[in-house]
């Protein structure tokens, strides 16, 4: 068995080329973004945070790793921010994913959650939602 392949990196470049290429999500939101410059326009949506997890087989390194995608805007209410959280979902939640290197097994969606931003005025909605990304490495020939 060789090395475990470097996993978080290729998925979150996954995420990113599915999200920003999608143009029901792009009439949504002015932008999907791994690092967030100082004056974006709401709505965005930011991939967030990852946790990896070893899911080894007796033959080849297995890996499953949380997401935590970051839904922003400053619309009254909970409404819009919903509306991009369900085309997320749609996206990503049992389809398909290309990732470099590695073998994609499954993606579910695992949970999400609205909030306020308690800062005042409060006029921030955030949606925070997890995907579950389960990967193998490939056999070697």
């Amino acid at each position: 068995m060789t090395a475990a392949p470097e996993t978080t990196g290729p998925i979150q470049r996954a995420l990113y080329a599915v999200l920003s290429g999608d143009e029901p999500l792009g009439d949504l939101i002015a932008g999907t973004y791994d690092y967030l410059p100082e004056d974006v326009d709401y709505p965005f949506v930011v991939i967030g945070e990852a946790i990896e997890t070893p899911s080894n087989s007796h033959d080849r390194y297995g890996r499953e790793t949380v997401v935590t995608l970051h839904g922003w805007d400053q619309y009254r209410g909970y409404s819009r921010v919903q509306q991009i959280g369900a085309r997320l979902v749609a996206l990503l939640d049992h389809q398909p994913l290309t990732i470099d290197g590695l073998d994609h097994i499954a993606t579910r969606f695992e949970f999400g959650q609205t909030l306020t931003d308690p800062t005042p005025p409060g006029t921030i909605r955030h949606l925070v939602q997890r995907f579950r990304v389960v990967t193998e490495q490939p056999p070697t020939p």
